[in-house]
């Protein structure tokens, strides 16, 4: 882990100092100085040169989710054609609630359904700033709990939900957790599995100062990200650190050493300790925000990724073996 004192000099990885060394002598405007639809064209373009392609999969099938203010395009990832009943993930793309989509994150959700070897459902909520707060949380939810459902779209009988999501996609994961728990889906969530979230929007952390610039995701950035998001910073909704945690899932949990909003991961995860949840931590020390999507460019975060996901399979084959003893004993 890395040192969380601002005054220490923090580890950076050979590869990640070669990334961010290029990263910061490009020419031209930041991806924040092209409005909304330019970042996500930026965004997009990154993907092939920053990421690994996304691999052989059985079926890689778009859907459509009904949402409360319109149809939400969703993409089934899945290692097999047909499967028993089981476990699958609902995951949310990272990009600030203003940039990403189901493509941008392709790569990883691709691997994380090989490894996990369960569906992936990602679902391309609503973006800022077209579609301010709370059009995020709102289409998140209404997903997982159409994926509960076990809709005939799907193919796939569904008995718990993993919700995964990076950044403001590791925040829509939280969210959806804590409204699950509050209205109960059609089947429980084993495990929230957020990478590097944002948990307390308009919170001071050490992290944010000593970050703030030079390390990929930026002050500046995060101010427009903000922005153009619009919410209310209080609200449990946006912040989630700020709800009672009691009864949430198990959660597994990473962050990155160099990230600006890596110590309200630390916080999240500290608090859910203190509510009593199961947690596993893993903080990626050495290497920047959004490196789940940047394994070309960062070869070491292949390793990260690896060490994440089976993390993750490891809580939901413990979840779901709880709750196939539940199921069995009546309760």
């Amino acid at each position: 882990m890395t040192d969380p004192t601002p005054a220490a000099t923090p580890f950076v990885r050979p590869d990640v100092r070669q990334f961010l060394d290029y990263l910061n002598t490009l020419p031209g405007p930041k991806m924040h100085e092209l409005g909304a639809v330019g970042a996500r064209q930026m965004y997009r373009a990154m993907k092939d040169v920053a990421d690994l392609p996304i691999g052989e999969l059985a079926v890689v099938r778009d859907l459509t989710i009904p949402g409360p203010a319109g149809p939400i395009p969703a993409r089934l990832f899945d290692a097999r054609e047909r499967r028993e009943p089981g476990p699958a993930v609902v995951f949310f793309h990272g990009g600030g609630f203003v940039i990403g989509d189901l493509d941008t994150h392709a790569s990883f959700t691709a691997e994380a359904a090989r490894v996990l070897d369960v569906p992936v459902i990602a679902v391309d909520y609503r973006l800022a700033p077209e579609a301010a707060w709370p059009a995020a949380p709102d289409d998140a939810e209404a997903a997982a709990r159409w994926v509960a459902d076990s809709p005939a779209e799907l193919d796939r009988r569904v008995t718990g939900l993993v919700v995964m999501g990076d950044s403001a996609g590791g925040n829509l994961a939280v969210v959806v957790a804590l409204e699950l728990k509050a209205a109960p889906a059609a089947v429980p969530v084993l495990v929230q599995a957020p990478m590097y979230p944002a948990t307390d929007l308009g919170g001071d952390y050490p992290s944010f100062t000593q970050f703030a610039d030079g390390h990929l995701l930026t002050r500046e950035s995060m101010d427009w990200f903000a922005d153009c998001y619009a919410a209310d910073l209080q609200h449990q909704r946006t912040s989630p650190l700020k709800a009672d945690l009691t009864g949430m899932p198990p959660a597994v949990i990473v962050t990155a050493g160099l990230d600006p909003i890596r110590d309200q991961g630390r916080a999240y995860a500290a608090a859910l300790v203190q509510a009593g949840v199961p947690v596993v931590f893993r903080e990626a020390a050495g290497t920047v925000h959004g490196f789940i999507t940047l394994r070309q460019a960062i070869p070491s975060a292949a390793g990260d990724v690896a060490a994440y996901l089976s993390a993750v399979k490891a809580a939901v084959v413990e979840a779901e073996g709880a709750r196939v003893m539940r199921q069995a004993a009546g309760e």
